[in-house]
């Protein structure tokens, strides 16, 4: 009985041990995955730079960025990001032709262990004043 617990100990240990440990490859993480920007005016561009990390450890590959609609424009590194660097995802949003609430879904393809990341902008476009 007692080598049976023993074992069941040292099978628990194993496991969260194993847990702990780093995953193999890229990893990106955003310091945030929205921005709301509260009210604008219709015509208004407003923009965001994300700021990620790849806590990986394999270079990040940011393969592609693609967006809900042409209202919303990308710009992000085309170089790999190293183990341990940050990076930037610039984010622009031009709300002309825009009314209400807006939630402006930016989808990150990467090599990362999570292939597709999502980040987003958020306004409530209202009319421009007379």
């Amino acid at each position: 009985m007692k080598k049976l617990v023993l074992f069941m100990v040292m099978a628990f240990f194993a496991v969260a041990v194993q847990a702990q440990e780093k995953k193999d490859g890229a990893e990106i993480i955003f310091k945030e995955k929205s921005i709301d920007f509260g009210d604008i005016t219709q015509g208004d561009k407003v923009e965001h730079t994300f700021v990620f990390e790849n806590t990986g450890s394999a270079p990040l590959v940011i393969s592609n960025v693609a967006v809900t609609c042409g209202c919303t424009a990308p710009n992000w590194p085309k170089t790999p990001i190293a183990p341990g660097e940050k990076g930037e995802m610039k984010v622009v949003f031009n709300s002309a032709g825009k009314m209400g609430k807006q939630n402006s879904v930016v989808r990150v393809y990467s090599n990362a262990a999570e292939p597709i990341e999502k980040v987003s902008l958020i306004s409530n476009v209202l009319p421009k004043g007379r």
